[in-house]
C-alpha cells in the first residue's frame, strides 16, 4: 500500500457498512469513492467488499485485514498528534469544543465569550451536536457531557448535577385555568414532547412512558425549540431546570424535579491532552464557571 488515502477509504466503508456513508465520512463524492475503491481492488485483484443489497458494504475477510491495520496506523498517528498537542504551551489557536444545543443556548456562549476577551488568541470551535463525539480521534478537544465518561482513556470532571422539570407557559396555564398536582394530571393538557424517531433520549422515554399518546399536541427534535414553543403557549414542556427556572415568562407546574431524571454534566477531554494550554484554560475559566452555577442546573435557583 502506498497510498494512505486507500487505507482511509477501506476503513471509513468498514465503518460505515456502506460507500455512502464513507464518501460522507471523506468528504468526497460517492462517484469518487465508487471508482477509489474499484481501482484499489482492480489493481490488488481481491474483493475487498461483498455489495449487498440496499447498498450495504461488507467486508471480505481481505477487507477485514486491511481495516484493521488501516486502524491501527489510524491510532498511532493520533496517538502522536494527541503526544504533540499535549506538549502545546500556547495560548493561542484552534479549540474544538462539543455541546448540546441546550447548553450552548442558554449556558455555555456567554461563557465562551468571557473566555475569547481573556484569551483571544484561541480560535474556538463550537460543534453543536447530541451525539457523543470521540476525543481520542480528535473529533472535539473538550466535550461538556451529561454523563461520566467511561472510556479509561478520558480525563474530567463533575461540574454539576442537572435536574429536570414540567414548565408551562403563565398565559397558557392561566388560560387553562386547572393546576397539575402530579405527573399522572398532566395528560389533562396539551403536551410538547420528541418527535417519534428519538430514540435513546431518557426524556422523550419518560414523556412516553408517563403522558397518554393523545396529549401530545406538538413534537420537535429540538430541545430548545420544545422551550421556545412551550413559552408561545403550545403546551407544557419537559426541560433542564437551567432552561427553564431562569425564563420569567415560564412557571413550574409541578415545583419538585422529576427524580427519575436526575443527571450530571462532565466536562472533559483526552488523557493526552490535558496539559494542553488551551484545554487547561478552557477547563479552569469555562468549567469553574459553569460550576459556578451548580445550583442553578440541580433544580435549586
Amino acid at each position: 500500500m502506498e497510498d494512505w488515502n486507500e487505507l482511509q477509504l477501506v476503513l471509513a466503508v468498514h465503518r460505515a457498512n456502506s460507500l455512502t456513508g464513507a464518501a460522507k465520512a471523506l468528504d468526497i463524492d460517492h462517484s469518487t469513492a465508487f471508482r477509489r475503491l474499484n481501482a484499489l481492488e482492480a489493481r490488488l485483484g481481491v474483493r475487498l467488499f461483498e455489495r449487498l443489497p440496499g447498498g450495504a458494504y461488507q467486508a471480505t475477510p481481505a477487507g477485514e485485514r486491511m481495516a484493521a491495520a488501516a486502524e491501527r496506523m489510524e491510532e498511532e498517528a493520533l496517538a502522536i498528534d494527541r503526544d504533540i498537542a499535549g506538549r502545546d504551551h500556547r495560548l493561542s489557536g484552534r479549540l474544538r469544543v462539543t455541546s448540546s444545543e441546550t447548553l450552548a443556548y442558554r449556558k455555555l456562549t456567554g461563557r465562551l465569550a468571557k473566555f475569547r476577551q481573556t484569551h483571544p488568541g484561541i480560535v474556538v470551535e463550537l460543534v453543536i451536536d447530541n451525539r457523543v463525539l470521540s476525543l481520542s480521534r480528535r473529533e472535539a478537544d473538550v466535550a461538556l457531557r451529561p454523563m461520566r465518561p467511561k472510556e479509561g482513556d478520558l480525563w474530567g470532571r463533575k461540574l454539576a448535577d442537572v435536574a429536570w422539570a414540567i414548565y408551562g407557559a403563565v398565559g397558557y396555564l392561566g388560560e387553562r385555568g386547572e393546576t397539575v398536582s402530579s405527573v399522572e394530571h398532566l395528560g389533562r393538557h396539551g403536551v410538547i414532547g420528541w418527535e417519534d424517531t428519538a430514540a435513546g433520549i431518557m426524556a422523550a422515554n419518560w414523556l412516553n412512558r408517563t403522558v397518554p399518546d393523545d396529549a401530545f399536541v406538538y413534537r420537535t427534535n429540538s430541545l430548545v425549540n420544545q422551550f421556545t414553543a412551550a413559552k408561545a403557549g403550545i403546551g407544557l414542556a419537559l426541560l433542564p431546570c437551567y432552561l427553564g427556572d431562569e425564563e420569567s415568562g415560564l412557571v413550574r407546574v409541578l415545583p419538585d424535579p422529576v427524580p427519575d431524571l436526575a443527571g450530571e454534566l462532565w466536562i472533559v477531554t483526552h488523557t493526552d491532552l490535558k496539559r494542553t494550554a488551551r484545554v487547561r484554560a478552557f477547563f479552569d475559566l469555562v468549567g469553574d464557571g459553569l460550576a459556578r452555577e451548580h445550583r442553578l442546573f440541580s433544580g435549586q435557583g
